[in-house]
């Protein structure tokens, strides 16, 4: 009888390769999905604290999870299974604006589960740090109201609306930044180019000007404390209007007196024709002849 012997020692070699073969293969591809997939170029996007994480590359069989976490906390789950390259993190950051965040983006292959591959953990890079408060830059403001008065100008800037909120109400720039946001404005007579500035602590200014005189002017939001990102764009140029006012004014009392004049010409016109219409009736009976009885 033959030895069974050889039988039983192939088996576990062959076992052994077959092992070995699958785990090169999923080495193998996993180590090229992970050179597809890792997430890159992580910038923060964020304009008077409404903030957006965004990355590269775009996904072809892949999908993105983004966490966030401030300097000393635990990572939090955002944007699910996203196949977009960024992410609001606008709930988070709003929170605590004076915190530092740092965000992470992890890439899973497509099909594969939540929680990790099947070699752990999924590739990911982390973002550069952020501080909403020192960070964000600032929006364009916006001026609700002017009016010039005699030789005082006085402009109110629009507060600025956000999302950062404090005992359930929303905050507005100036709730948020206090006397570190300045307005800076800039207005000259609308016949000239030469520029005046002003500053304020508020969101109003009262600028001495020359009485009769046009003037236009726009504003932009400041924060000096900051070593970059200190000024906001300008806001829209706009312009006081007594010159047009004063031609609107002698336009409509021009108007006035021609439309009295065109009415004065009609009642003189049925006067008159009425007159003579009377007239020539009167002027009929005395020239008729008398009848005769």
């Amino acid at each position: 009888m033959t030895p069974l012997t050889g039988l039983h020692s192939s088996r576990p070699k062959a076992s052994a390769a077959l092992l070995l073969a699958w785990v090169f293969t999923q080495v193998t591809g996993a180590l090229g999905a992970t050179d597809i997939l890792v997430p890159y170029n992580l910038t923060w996007k964020s304009t008077n604290f409404k903030t957006i994480l965004e990355w590269e590359p775009k996904p072809i069989k892949h999908f993105y999870t983004v966490q966030i976490s401030t300097k000393f906390g635990d990572w939090k789950n955002k944007c699910f299974r996203r196949t977009a390259t960024e992410c609001d993190l606008t709930d988070e950051i709003v929170k605590n604006v004076r915190l530092t965040y740092t965000a992470r983006v992890l890439a899973y292959p497509a099909g594969s589960g939540q929680a990790s591959t099947p070699f752990g953990e999924p590739p990911f890079t982390n973002s550069p740090e952020f501080t909403p408060y020192v960070e964000t830059l600032l929006g364009q403001p916006e001026i609700q109201s002017f009016e010039q008065v005699g030789t005082k100008l006085r402009i109110t800037v629009r507060p600025t609306p956000t999302l950062v909120r404090a005992n359930g109400t929303f905050l507005s720039l100036r709730d948020v930044y206090g006397k570190d946001l300045s307005y800076i404005l800039y207005f000259w007579k609308s016949s000239s180019t030469g520029k005046k500035t002003n500053k304020t602590e508020t969101n109003e200014f009262l600028v001495d000007v020359d009485k009769g005189e046009d003037y236009c002017f726009n504003v932009e939001a400041v924060i000096a404390s900051r070593k970059e990102n200190q000024k906001s764009p300008e806001s829209l140029i706009l312009c006081t209007n007594h010159g047009k006012d004063r031609i609107r004014g002698l336009a409509y009392v021009i108007g006035a007196v021609v439309v009295l004049v065109i009415i004065f010409v009609i009642v003189l016109f049925i006067s008159l024709y009425k007159c003579r219409k009377a007239g020539g009736h009167q002027n009929g009976k005395e020239n008729s002849p008398l009848n005769v009885a």
